[in-house]
């Protein structure tokens, strides 16, 4: 049965697509729906959202997606996250500009040449302003994760927004330097052991981050490629993804609490 849902936000209005996923709940299981907001430009926002059970308001959680778009897998990481203690929500980055992401990876993954930086950060604000007003958030406790071509953004949001508490960046490349000093929140790194193309620049990027006085941390998992974390993908079938996990959450109950 659909349940729907209006929130007024400063530049963003959600109307809720679907209900309560169908399958049974168990009480330790999150709450999700798939929902719409707007951006600034009133342009519709696709996203997945999932809802801890907890008597207080809990901190919320961005989750964003791959190259391929917002995929099934993205579902399963929000939940993950709620089932954890937080409010999560992946928005479709597509979505305001061409709908929704298209069912085939290589589809979507040449819709991203038409993106700009602007247009991925304003409806990552969007997203955050949205979020930020849900029943059962905490005001004000947010944090991203992103992975591959999210991992990036995950880091460039931080960047642009200083009011977040936390990021996670997977195998995500770094911003320039001029662009790290505007960090204000800890950043962790999550990377694969077989992904030079991504490693190499990373002492550097250590480095200017220290010397900024930034909080940047990252582990290098053995046997493990690009996109670890993801089904199907090298070092995805042995204990480096658990580890990881257990890393990631670790670094969010240190700044977001739980």
């Amino acid at each position: 049965m659909n349940r729907p849902l209006s929130v007024l936000v400063a530049a963003a209005s959600v109307v809720v697509l679907a209900a309560w996923i169908s399958r049974p709940h168990t009480a330790a299981e999150p709450h999700g729906e798939w929902v719409k907001f707007t951006n600034a430009a009133g342009e519709a926002i696709p996203a997945y959202v999932a809802w801890p059970e907890r008597k207080d308001r809990a901190p919320t959680i961005i989750v964003i997606h791959q190259i391929f778009g917002l995929t099934p897998w993205e579902t399963t990481v929000v939940d993950k996250l709620a089932a954890q203690g937080y409010v999560a929500v992946a928005p479709d980055l597509l979505g305001s500009m061409y709908g929704k992401s298209p069912d085939s990876p290589d589809s979507a993954r040449k819709l991203f040449a038409g993106l700009t930086s602007e247009r991925v950060m304003g409806d990552l604000d969007a997203t955050a302003a949205w979020v930020d007003t849900l029943p059962g958030a905490a005001r004000g406790q947010m944090a991203t994760i992103g992975f591959c071509w999210g991992g990036q953004q995950s880091f460039a949001y931080a960047t642009h927004n200083p009011a977040l508490k936390a990021a996670v960046v997977c195998y995500g490349p770094a911003p320039d330097s001029a662009a790290m000093a505007r960090i204000k929140a800890p950043v962790l790194g999550v990377y694969a052991e077989n992904d030079a193309r991504v490693n190499d620049p990373l002492p550097q990027v250590s480095a200017t981050m220290n010397a900024l006085g930034k909080s940047f941390t990252y582990d290098i998992y053995p046997g493990t490629g690009h996109g670890f974390l993801s089904p199907g993908r090298k070092g995805n079938d042995t204990d480096q993804p658990d580890r990881a996990w257990k890393r990631i959450f670790e670094f969010y109950r240190e700044h977001l609490g739980k």
